[in-house]
C-alpha cells in the first residue's frame, strides 16, 4: 500500500512541472517542450519533457520521476550508513536551462522526496532540493534579486533559515577541483525531516514556487543584450565548468546512474554545446575577469545590498 504522504507530494511535483513548462515556453516565446514517458524496469519511471532551439532557450528540461527499489544505492547511503539495505521510493522533479545568449544565465533547480523502509520499522523520509544561477556576465542587481527572492521564500519558516541554505549551497556546488564556485549559488537543502511531515512539505512547495519569480525578470531583462562571438566563446568555455562539476561532483547525477534512471533525462542537464581551453585566463580588467575577481565565490549578496 503507498504512503500517502508520497502520493500527496506526487501530486504536487506534476503540476510544478506542469507550471515550469508553460511559464518557460511562454517565456521562451518560440519553441515549447517535447515530452518522452519512460519506464524503469527495475520500479517506476517519469516523464522528461526538453526544450531545444528556442528564441531563449538553446537546450532546456524539466524532468519528473518516480523511481522505487529494493536498496537505496550507494549514493543515498553514503552519509547515512544506516539507511543501507532498506527498500526505497524518490519522487522529484529537476530542471536545467541553457538560455542561447551569454547575457542570460544558466539555472538549475530541482525538489524531491525520499521515503526508505525497512520491515519491522517506521519509514525514514525526507526532503532536498533548491536552486542555483550560473551567469557568464552576471549583473549585480539580478543576483540581488534572485537572493531576495530566495530569502523571501524561506522567510516564513525561520530568519535561519535561508542563511544555513544559501551557505550550504554555496558549499555544495563548487568545483574542488578548480578552486571556485559553478556560479552565485542560491539554495541547497538535503535529508530535510525536522518539524515533521506538513511543515517541511510546505517548505519544499515554497521553494518549487518561488523559481519562476527568481528567474523569468531576470530572462526579461537581459534576452535582449547585444553578444558577438567572443561572448559566445566565453559562454561555451563557462558551460565546461557546469559539465565538470555535473559529472564529477553532483550527487544527483549519480544517484540517477546507479539507480538505473534513464540515461538520456539524467544527463538532460548537460548544455548542447561546450568547450575547453588549456590554460585559459581572461584578460585583465575584462567583463570576463569580472566574473572570476566579483562572483565566483561566496558572497553574503543581500547584506551588502542592505548595507549600501
Amino acid at each position: 500500500m503507498a504512503d500517502p504522504r508520497l502520493d500527496h507530494v506526487k501530486t504536487y511535483l506534476l503540476d510544478l512541472q506542469e507550471r515550469l513548462c508553460d511559464a518557460l515556453a511562454a517565456a521562451d516565446g518560440g519553441a515549447g517542450f517535447r515530452e518522452d514517458a519512460w519506464e524503469r524496469p527495475e520500479g517506476g519511471g517519469g516523464r522528461s519533457r526538453v526544450i531545444e532551439s528556442g528564441r531563449v532557450f538553446e537546450k532546456g528540461g524539466v524532468n519528473f520521476s518516480h523511481v522505487y527499489g529494493e536498496r537505496l544505492p550507494p549514493s543515498a547511503t553514503a552519509a547515512r550508513p544506516e539507511l543501507a539495505g532498506r527498500s526505497f521510493h524518490a519522487v522529484g522533479v529537476s530542471w536545467v536551462l541553457h538560455p542561447e545568449n551569454p547575457h542570460v544565465p544558466t539555472s538549475h533547480g530541482n525538489v524531491r522526496f525520499f521515503i526508505a523502509e525497512k520491515a519491522g520499522e517506521s519509514p525514514v523520509w525526507w526532503f532536498g532540493g533548491g536552486f542555483d544561477l550560473t551567469p557568464f556576465y552576471p549583473v549585480h542587481e539580478d543576483v540581488v534579486h534572485w537572493h531576495r527572492v530566495a530569502r523571501d521564500a524561506c522567510a516564513p519558516f525561520g530568519d535561519d533559515v535561508y542563511p544555513r541554505f544559501k551557505a550550504w549551497c554555496d558549499d555544495y556546488f563548487y568545483l574542488k577541483h578548480r578552486d571556485e564556485t559553478r556560479g552565485v549559488g542560491g539554495l541547497f537543502f538535503d535529508d530535510l525531516n525536522d518539524g515533521g511531515f506538513e511543515r517541511c512539505f510546505a517548505f519544499q512547495r515554497a521553494v518549487g514556487d518561488a523559481f519562476l519569480d527568481a528567474y523569468l525578470p531576470i530572462v526579461a531583462r537581459r534576452r535582449e543584450t547585444p553578444f558577438g562571438e567572443r561572448e559566445r566563446d566565453f559562454q561555451l568555455y563557462r558551460r565546461g565548468r557546469y559539465v565538470e562539476f555535473n559529472l564529477v561532483w553532483d550527487r544527483g547525477t549519480l544517484f540517477g546512474l546507479q539507480s538505473g534512471g534513464r540515461t538520456e533525462s539524467i544527463l538532460m542537464s548537460m548544455p548542447p554545446l561546450a568547450r575547453w581551453a588549456y590554460d585559459w585566463h581572461p584578460e585583465p580588467g575584462s567583463p570576463e575577469a569580472a566574473l572570476y575577481a566579483h562572483y565566483l565565490s561566496p558572497r553574503d549578496w543581500l547584506g551588502e545590498e542592505e548595507s549600501s
